[in-house]
């Protein structure tokens, strides 16, 4: 159990210490003192609300999350954030809307139910607000409708109470949470688009409803011949007919920008085949356990994650790794949840199930990184804080200058434009433009393999002019074959091959494993060891058979102080010339013998480098093999530079010189040693075959692990960050025409003014086309 656990169980009543038993775990679900739990249902004592049971199963589901230590504790079933971040990452227990800027929350886990229920709930109060406005609208229009004649069916008065019956159901029924999100908005000084939008149909309305009841309080220039005031029910309607529209169609734009999610959920199979005491039997998915014997049969998906232990396949892992050729699978090879079997049927061995599988992993990555803010998103959060005071400020304005200057009836003039700037001013197509490219873009990324930790790695990655590659699982396969070994002294060569895979038995690095696995293949069985011990970027040594084995390259070679005869010196450089990875066998400070090992380049290197050179990022390989290896490999796939005989450390200092320099960095690796350096690049790649430190410290991770997922994650950098800026120019540009024409600024040299009525229009589609141009990444 881990400190925070015991930290926040400390914090649970006296009541519960006293009897040590543990009923369950409650939180607030506005985690008003951050992930602090109570031993008891109850009330949060902060803000009141009643706290939720964490394990709402039963206590079996309290003793798993026990188990996973209370990091891990699974609060966020069925929790929603805001879209806006308004309040960063804070999560909310229930459906609903954002209480600092009103937008409807989105779930985290996308099951699509919730949105699509506000979407037919929207729907619904938009169609029932549609039928009535249609009549009042109709009915405020008839004076420019001479065929319509409603003064001779009744009077204006008449006809302003019918008005009144049909709008006043758009605003109190249909549209009243647009009010209580501007009412909240105010409370809490959080001013947003619901705040402009209450005070301006608010005033609208009440000012109609006073004109209708009590008409003598008007001055004489809000009055026609007749002595009515003009009302303004229509105008209320109408534009909040209008922003329910945009309101239904952001929502049902908005559960698109999931669907990338949504369709990585699919992929998992309901159930699956296990193999029991020689009898097949169909299981939830659920239910199945490491270390499980599954059956998948043709055409199946995978349930999953495990190896093969019997049978082949030819598996189609497009939707994973991005990679349209299907892969094929033998024994021992490792097989991933969700992907789709072939034409044959295999028996696999489950290895990680639920949360732990690469799927979930996937998941998991791309709603966390779909709720970060990019650097980029600051200028339109600082302007979108100062928007609707400054949009009030010029409303204020346009109404004193409209009364003070305008044409009579000024103050009906006045009254009209300073609605219109309240309802055409759109902070949210702001607040959207950046987040909604983000959520489609990571979505898009992890359909194509690359998977995103924050969205302020796609800013970087837009940004980066030198690329820096491991060579070993990232320009090669990770996988080197053992080729020769060579006695230098009185050992046969084949007891070279025994003591150098005897001390790299316990190494997990490939090279050690190739060793290993080539000794073995030949029946030469390794040795038992003692005191083994990794030495960083020399090598290995250990205790064989009482003699200090040590096995590593030319590094280890200088510390004990050895040289190499003019023969095997051209020997060696001959098959490091070659492309292969020579390693040095020293026994007692006596050099015994060299073991070599080959790792083919990946297919996809050459072209991928290419790619990016011309996308102006040079290719650096930094490396811990040696000069003539280095270069061949640099050679034969046109790098820009490389470095050889490199520790962990000095890929490191290279990173932090080459920004020192001012160049943004990405670094591209696979194992421990290359960790630090991931986590000093700008941004670190991390390939999916390789360790998990190295993931962790990456904010990339490329799940087919080669150098085509950075060609990918540079090109859905670019692609996001371009319309990220169309967003933000288009939701900039919008604001700056829309204010000042609905402000008037048109009249004195055209005479044209803005109906409130096409500002609420203009307005409801701004998010609406923000949201559609996010959409667009879906597609390419």
């Amino acid at each position: 159990m881990n400190k925070e656990f015991k930290k926040n169980h400390e914090c649970c009543s006296e009541e519960a210490k006293k009897t040590n038993s543990f009923q369950g775990v409650f939180y607030c679900p506005m985690k008003c003192e951050g992930d602090k739990v109570y031993s008891k249902g109850g009330q949060c004592p902060v803000c009141n609300m009643n706290l939720i049971s964490v394990n709402k199963k039963n206590n079996q589901d309290h003793v798993h999350h026990q188990r996973n230590n209370s990091e891990n504790l699974d609060i966020s079933n069925g929790t929603y954030f805001c879209p806006m971040r308004c309040e960063g990452d804070k999560m909310y227990a229930e459906p609903g809307d954002c209480p600092v800027c009103g937008m409807h929350l989105v779930a985290e886990k996308e099951t699509g139910s919730s949105d699509d229920n506000a979407y037919q709930q929207m729907k619904k109060k938009f169609r029932l607000a549609l039928i009535l406005s249609i009549p009042v609208f109709i009915i405020a229009m008839s004076d420019f409708f001479s065929f319509l004649q409603l003064d001779l069916v009744a009077s204006k008065f008449f006809w302003g109470w019918v008005e009144f019956i049909l709008a006043t159901p758009v605003v109190f029924y249909s549209s009243r949470e647009f009010f209580i999100r501007g009412w909240k908005s105010i409370r809490t000084w959080n001013p947003n688009m619901w705040t402009l939008i209450s005070i301006g149909v608010g005033s609208a309305y009440i000012f109609s409803v006073l004109a209708l009841l009590i008409p003598d309080i008007f001055p004489n220039q809000f009055k026609d011949s007749l002595g009515n005031v003009h009302l303004y029910f229509e105008a209320a309607a109408v534009i909040l007919t209008l922003v329910l529209l945009g309101q239904m169609l952001e929502l049902k734009a908005h559960s698109k920008t999931n669907a990338a999610i949504k369709a990585l959920l699919d992929l998992s199979p309901p159930i699956a085949h296990r193999l029991k005491d020689g009898n097949e039997e169909e299981i939830p998915l659920e239910l199945v356990h490491i270390g499980d014997v599954l059956r998948v049969k043709p055409g199946e998906k995978i349930p999953v994650d495990g190896f093969i232990i019997q049978g082949e396949a030819v598996i189609d892992e497009s939707m994973i790794t991005g990679e349209p050729i299907p892969a094929e699978k033998s024994k021992d090879d490792k097989v991933t949840g969700g992907t789709i079997n072939g034409k044959t049927s295999f028996d696999f061995k489950a290895e990680k199930v639920g949360s732990d599988t690469l799927l979930s992993q996937i998941i998991a990555m791309v709603n966390e990184a779909s709720r970060s803010k990019a650097p980029i998103q600051k200028l339109a959060d600082i302007v979108a804080k100062y928007f609707v005071i400054v949009v009030l400020a010029i409303s204020i304005c346009t109404f004193i200058i409209w009364a003070i200057f305008g044409p009579e009836p000024a103050y009906a003039y006045a009254f009209i434009n300073a609605v219109s700037v309240l309802i055409i001013a759109c902070p949210c197509a702001l607040g959207l433009a950046t987040p909604v490219s983000i959520m489609v873009g990571t979505g898009r990324g992890a359909q194509s393999g690359v998977l995103v930790k924050d969205a302020r790695s796609i800013e970087e990655m837009n940004k980066v002019d030198i690329l820096i590659v491991d060579k070993t699982g990232t320009l090669t396969e990770g996988k080197p074959t053992l080729k020769t070994y060579q006695s230098f002294n009185k050992l046969r060569n084949s007891d070279v091959l025994q003591l150098a895979a005897s001390v790299d038995a316990l190494s997990e690095h490939p090279v050690a494993e190739a060793i290993v696995k080539g000794a073995i293949n030949i029946d030469i069985k390794p040795l038992p060891v003692t005191k083994f011990e990794s030495l960083t970027g020399k090598g290995v040594k250990a205790f064989c058979q009482g003699v200090n084995i040590s096995l590593g390259n030319q590094r280890l070679l200088r510390d004990h102080n050895l040289k190499l005869t003019d023969l095997q010196e051209e020997l060696v450089k001959q098959k490091q010339t070659e492309g292969e990875t020579v390693m040095f066998l020293i026994a007692e400070d006596q050099l015994e013998g060299i073991i070599s090992v080959s790792d083919k380049l990946k297919p996809s290197s050459k072209e991928a480098i290419k790619k990016l050179q011309a996308m102006n990022v040079r290719v650096v390989m930094l490396t811990g093999d040696n000069e003539n290896t280095a270069r061949t490999i640099s050679d034969g796939l046109e790098l820009d530079e490389y470095v050889s005989d490199c520790l962990p450390e000095d890929k490191f200092n290279k990173v932090k010189e080459l920004q020192e320099q001012g160049h943004i960095v990405a670094m591209a690796g696979d194992g421990i040693n290359d960790a630090p350096a991931l986590e000093q690049a700008n941004v670190g790649i991390a390939m999916g075959t390789g360790t998990d430190i190295a993931m962790q410290s990456a904010e990339i991770t490329l799940v087919k692990g080669d150098l085509n997922g950075i060609v990918r994650a540079r090109d859905l950098s670019i692609r996001v960050m371009r319309n990220i800026k169309q967003n933000l120019f288009f939701a900039f540009i919008y604001n700056a025409l829309g204010i000042p024409i609905a402000a008037g600024l048109l009249f004195p040299f055209f005479g044209v003014l803005l109906s409130p009525l096409i500002a609420a229009a203009a307005m409801s589609f701004s998010s609406v086309s923000v949201i559609t141009n996010a959409l667009r990444l879906r597609k390419s």
